[in-house]
């Protein structure tokens, strides 16, 4: 004896939570309260009374821990006014001392330079003064070229509220403005008022460009002195082709134009690790003859440390 098919049960789905809170925005527990309400009315006598009073006791409670903390905002703001005080105070005189050291220093650096070019002759002093040039540790003067590069918009993301930095001017960026320059023959650079060396370092901190652990902001103007024509082949190179499609990609500001009789400052903080003379010192093709010539050997006495 065969028994029926049995029908499989019927499957059901229960609605996510989006639907049910869109489908019931109220809790249960409201309706209730709401309904309770109206069959009981509202509190009466000893109730009623209870409750204003917790009601009046929260209210006066809330209100003293306001008083309280508004007071003791006031009593603390002196002491942080005198505190922010002292520290602008204090700020203002190391900067003062600091301008005072480095006037010294600058003076002391004219007398030693004074010094130093009294013992030497027109012909030494005239090639001091061009090492310095080249090498950044004196002021330099002439024409070539001025490099403008500037961050283009940085839209924030609406979604998580961050900044978007790829129209950024990075480090890379002037590094390679500035090793294009030295190519095409710069003679001395400067980013933004500081002197590039040989040991200048461009380098990203966070969001900030240090040249020489100096930091540098947007616009930032890379001038060099060099050939007459120093803009145009900075325009044509490889370097300019980026900056141009930088420009147009991502809107940042770029401009390469000749710049006449601008004046490169020293750089600031030279250490030099290694230095030898350029020619060594002479050799006597030979000894002058004579008895004082003759090597002196040591005495059994004085080797002894006698007399």
């Amino acid at each position: 004896m065969t028994q029926p098919d049995e029908q499989p049960p019927k499957r059901t789905f229960t609605p996510d939570f989006l639907t049910e809170l869109f489908r019931n925005p109220l809790d249960a527990g409201y309706a209730d309260a709401a309904a309770r309400k109206l069959r009981e009315g509202e509190p009466t006598g000893v109730r009623k009374r209870v409750s204003t009073a917790a009601l009046t006791v929260t209210c006066v409670a809330l209100g003293f821990l306001l008083v309280m903390a508004y007071k003791q905002t006031v009593a603390d703001e002196p002491s942080r006014s005198t505190v922010r005080a002292e520290l602008i105070e204090q700020v203002q005189n190391r900067r003062e001392t600091t301008s005072k050291l480095q006037d010294q220093a600058d003076q002391l650096a004219e007398e030693v330079s004074a010094l130093r070019e009294s013992g030497l002759s027109d012909d030494e002093i005239q090639k001091l003064r061009d090492t310095e040039a080249a090498t950044g540790l004196a002021m330099v003067r002439g024409s070539g070229a001025k490099i403008t590069v500037g961050d283009g918009p940085t839209p924030i993301n609406p979604v998580t509220g961050e900044r978007n930095l790829v129209a950024r001017v990075k480090d890379s960026d002037l590094q390679l403005a500035t090793n294009a320059l030295w190519s095409l023959g710069a003679e001395a650079i400067s980013i933004n008022g500081q002197r590039l060396t040989a040991t200048s370092t461009i380098r990203q901190a966070g969001e900030a460009i240090l040249v020489d652990l100096r930091p540098v902001t947007t616009p930032y103007e890379v001038v060099a002195i060099g050939p007459d024509d120093l803009a145009k082949d900075f325009q044509a190179s490889y370097a300019g082709r980026f900056f141009d499609q930088l420009s147009a990609k991502y809107g940042m500001s770029f401009s390469a134009r000749e710049a006449k009789d601008v004046q490169l400052d020293a750089a600031t903080e030279l250490k030099l690790r290694v230095a030898q003379p350029s020619t060594p010192p002479p050799v006597p093709s030979s000894l002058p003859s004579g008895p004082a010539s003759s090597p002196v050997e040591p005495s059994s006495s004085s080797s002894e440390g006698g007399r």
